[in-house]
């Protein structure tokens, strides 16, 4: 494959994840006061309660550190919770307040609605499917790219990246 067909798919697919992030976050902002750092941590508390700090941050290939930083910022608007872990005593589980709940739900409506304009007003849903699974191959053969090279001690390839930077806020 053309090398430049290449780079040209990858600064259209970082500057698609910039555009798409930025896009959706504003609106969030504006109508909820919500980062969307914060937004998909809450959404996958919503989906799938009782999650360590170590699972969220699996979830999103981001450090715990910085994860266990988002956490603390939702925890202290009263957004989610800690609780120990029955079956760990080292670790606690990350749950939503009703207040949380509540402010997750009606972002949730933006998120989707936001979803739809950008996307889904865009292509038909047989290429949203599509491209789904294209980005879904790519991100696997990358992840068996990095565990290779790991494994063989080779070029330094972080486990997992910190949150989101300038222009994407973590909180």
């Amino acid at each position: 494959m053309a090398g430049t067909d290449l780079k040209l798919l990858y600064r259209e697919l970082v500057s698609l994840e910039i555009e798409l992030w930025d896009g959706i976050e504003g609106r969030l902002r504006a109508e909820y006061d919500l980062a969307l750092t914060s937004f998909e941590v809450l959404h996958l508390l919503l989906r799938r309660p009782g999650r360590r700090i170590q699972d969220i941050a699996e979830e999103f290939s981001i450090t715990v550190g910085g994860t266990s930083k988002v956490v603390d910022r939702l925890e202290a608007a009263g957004l989610c919770g800690r609780r120990a872990n029955p079956n760990d005593r080292r670790s606690s589980i990350v749950e939503l307040t009703p207040e949380g709940r509540k402010l997750v739900e009606g972002a949730l409506k933006v998120f989707e609605e936001e979803l739809e304009l950008r996307i889904g007003s865009v292509i038909p849903e047989e290429s949203v499917r599509e491209v789904t699974a294209v980005l879904s191959t790519l991100r696997a053969a990358g992840r068996a790219l990095d565990a290779e090279r790991r494994a063989a001690g080779q070029t330094p390839v972080p486990a997992m990246r910190a949150p989101k930077q300038p222009g994407r806020s973590a909180s």
